[in-house]
């Protein structure tokens, strides 16, 4: 664990948004258990709805597959109120249309299930770079 110290000086806040409970449940615990903040909602419109601004460090981990709003229209939702975030996309069997819509919105996928420290090292990665600028991508 050679670098673990170093990368846990600055965790960034982390927002999860999963309809599965028990997924949701599951990462806010490990990636608690990493050193991050994290806050969790069920869907795309629970987020918008408590929408209060976001650090600057912070980042999404977003299911791609859920009812009622997808992850990749809840970036463009969010883009559209001029929210640059950091996202990244969860998902299994991403489809050349999701890697082609994920790729325009600059966002990282993550393909399930996550082998080893993989999500956490993605969170890092994707948070050493500058957010995507806002309405930039629909």
């Amino acid at each position: 664990m050679q670098g673990h110290a170093e990368l846990s000086v600055i965790n960034p806040l982390v927002v999860v948004v999963d309809d599965d409970q028990a997924v949701r449940n599951s990462l806010k615990f490990s990636l608690e258990t990493e050193g991050f903040a994290v806050r969790a909602y069920a869907g795309g419109r629970d987020l918008l709805m408590d929408w209060i601004g976001f650090p600057r460090d912070g980042c999404l981990i977003i299911d791609q597959n859920m009812p009622g709003m997808s992850g990749l229209e809840l970036i463009a939702r969010l883009r559209e109120r001029d929210v640059a975030v950091r996202a990244i996309l969860m998902t299994s069997h991403p489809t050349a249309t999701v890697r082609k819509g994920a790729a325009a919105a600059g966002v990282r996928i993550l393909e399930k299930p996550f082998l080893g420290n993989a999500l956490v090292e993605v969170i890092r990665d994707v948070c050493c770079h500058p957010a995507p600028a806002a309405g930039s991508a629909h």
